[in-house]
């Protein structure tokens, strides 16, 4: 499969590994792409799981939907149902990173019955980010959030630091070309920042999840040394996991799919295990 639909949106992805495996939804966030688990699927598939990594809505050329309300949590979760109903796949194991992670954590609040279980890298739950934000330095270290809430001025200004940015932030040089020329194609970084504009509209909504509590198999994993995200809202995100629950606290930063591919695909093969056992 290279692409499935939703809504009349087309979304590309990449699905590999064998088709009778147990099915490994990875998800990537910002700046990302699908590639950013490029060295992670090989380590899945090696263990019989087949593995689906898309290119999330405002990243896929054929869809990038405009307004905010378009980037709620509660539409991103549904692309994933999307995915999973276009692949045949009835439960799978729901990988996140960054906003990704963000849409991890609301697929496996809204979707249970879908998820055999959950890993989310960097993000923490957003009940514990939003515990952070007024009892840490969180909110400090999350400024961007808001500038990024202003139109058409984050469009002008991001595409002149986005290299610099992300070089500075510990991504491999490969990487950092690849995603600073994808934010160059039409539309692609008003869609990628649709993402943090929806954010209001998913708040308004109550469709992110935030307020509810994880049920099924979890597994965390954060870096240290993340520069976006601390360690309150890394700590915080226990409590608001009532299934089996494991923390991964990794020597790293931020950029774990392209930085640290092993011990991501090892969390993610021992919550594999241990959903199945």
């Amino acid at each position: 499969m290279e692409r499935f639909e939703r809504d009349g949106l087309v979304f590309d992805v990449t699905d590999g590994g064998p088709p009778e495996g147990e099915a490994v939804v990875l998800l990537h966030g910002f700046p990302q792409d699908r590639t950013a688990w490029d060295a992670v699927t090989p380590l899945l598939q090696a263990q019989g799981l087949r593995t689906l990594a898309p290119d999330q809505r405002g990243y896929s050329p054929g869809a990038r939907p405009r307004g905010r309300a378009a980037y709620r949590m509660s539409e991103c979760a549904r692309d994933v149902v999307a995915l999973l109903d276009a692949a045949g796949v009835e439960r799978a194991h729901i990988v996140g990173h960054d906003w990704g992670g963000g849409a991890a954590w609301a697929f496996a609040t809204r979707y249970p019955d879908r998820t055999r279980s959950l890993v989310v890298l960097s993000t923490p739950h957003p009940a514990a980010m939003a515990w952070a934000f007024t009892h840490s330095r969180q909110a400090l270290t999350s400024w961007y959030m808001a500038f990024f809430q202003l139109p058409w001025l984050p469009e002008r200004l991001v595409p002149r630091t986005l290299a610099a940015t992300l070089s500075r932030s510990g991504l491999p040089p490969d990487h950092v070309r690849r995603y600073v020329d994808r934010m160059r194609e039409p539309g692609a970084l008003a869609g990628a920042l649709g993402w943090y504009r929806g954010m209001p509209a998913t708040m308004r909504a109550g469709s992110g999840g935030a307020t509810h509590r994880v049920k099924v198999p979890t597994t965390y994993v954060w870096g240290r040394k993340d520069f976006a995200l601390g360690r309150a809202a890394a700590e915080k995100t226990a409590d608001f996991v009532t299934g089996p629950y494991r923390f991964v606290e990794l020597d790293a930063g931020h950029w774990l799919p392209e930085n640290e591919p092993g011990p991501v695909a090892g969390a993610i093969l021992d919550q594999v295990h241990a959903a199945a056992g």
